[in-house]
């Protein structure tokens, strides 16, 4: 592979991390904002989602710059792909957050009700998914992709 290519793959992973990092960030807060009723941090995760908008558009440009220029085969190619899909999902789950913050805004004004879901389980184990999801394609680990599939059972057997 040429060193050129591998400079642009390296630069796109730290980017697709970048944005990874700050889609973990904004779901942990909404999942503070949640168990606290801050309308506060819920409003700052609504005003702050243009940034992940904005990440998103960058790293598929990149993306596309790199298949346009290079022409990337086997690994390379599979790379970019993976990346492409995992940005359109981080970026839809910057959305959920920012819907999720949403609601928080609503409740905050109402009175405290009791929830028979213990959503503090299942936000962990999001969360867990997230991170290892990340680190999975970074390190191209199947075994830990594989990890996150079991684990999305675990949660979709918790409702």
């Amino acid at each position: 592979m040429p060193v050129r290519l591998q400079k642009e793959l390296e630069k796109l992973k730290k980017r697709i991390l970048s944005l990874g990092a700050i889609v973990e960030e904004r779901v942990r807060m909404v999942i503070k904002a949640l168990e606290t009723r801050d309308a506060d941090v819920a409003k700052n995760i609504i005003d702050t989602d243009r940034e992940i908008d904005e990440a998103e558009v960058e790293v598929e440009e990149e993306c596309l710059k790199i298949l346009a220029l290079h022409q990337p085969v086997a690994v390379a190619l599979r790379f970019i792909t993976a990346v492409i899909k995992i940005n359109n999902d981080l970026e839809r789950i910057g959305d959920e957050a920012v819907n999720i913050a949403e609601r928080v805004s609503y409740i905050a004004k109402r009175p405290p009700v009791t929830v028979p879901l213990d959503y503090g389980l299942m936000a962990e184990k999001t969360e867990s998914m997230l991170k290892t999801s990340l680190d999975s394609l970074v390190n191209l680990d199947v075994d830990l992709a594989y990890e996150v599939c079991l684990k999305d059972d675990e949660i979709d057997d918790m409702d």
